[in-house]
């Protein structure tokens, strides 16, 4: 499990990183100025989370359970939230279809993150 989520952590940066080079080159001409930088916030939370990814499955004091959990929650919930605003930027899917799902996917992240300060929490307690 964790070197799956070693993967894809490495993937989400490694797309960040393009997606971002893309934004800032063959976008920059083509979107407005609020669409680029909802495109930016994409990219800026998908690499934030890449590199959550990666620390929450090399840190050896987090419990497998926690790995797993936390990993799932933050890559669903980077494809979610990232991928959706990709999408609306993009105009690829009109925001009026998915708008509930940028939040979802936020929701997962904002849970990933607390999961992770109940465990620092609970093992400094032990």
């Amino acid at each position: 499990m964790n070197n799956r989520f070693l993967f894809i952590g490495s993937i989400f940066g490694f797309l960040a990183v393009v997606f971002g080079a893309f934004g800032a080159h063959a976008l920059k001409e083509v979107l407005t100025t609020t669409q680029l930088n909802s495109f930016e916030t994409a990219v800026r939370y998908q690499m934030y989370h890449a590199l959550l990814l990666l620390f929450v499955n090399s840190y050896s004091k987090f419990s497998k359970k926690i790995q797993k959990n936390c990993s799932l929650l933050i890559s669903i919930g980077v494809i979610l939230f990232s991928g959706s605003i990709y999408a609306i930027a993009l105009g690829t899917i009109p925001a009026k279809y998915i708008w509930f799902i940028t939040p979802l996917g936020g929701l997962l992240l904002i849970t990933a993150w607390l999961l992770l300060a109940i465990s620092f929490y609970r093992s400094k307690r032990t």
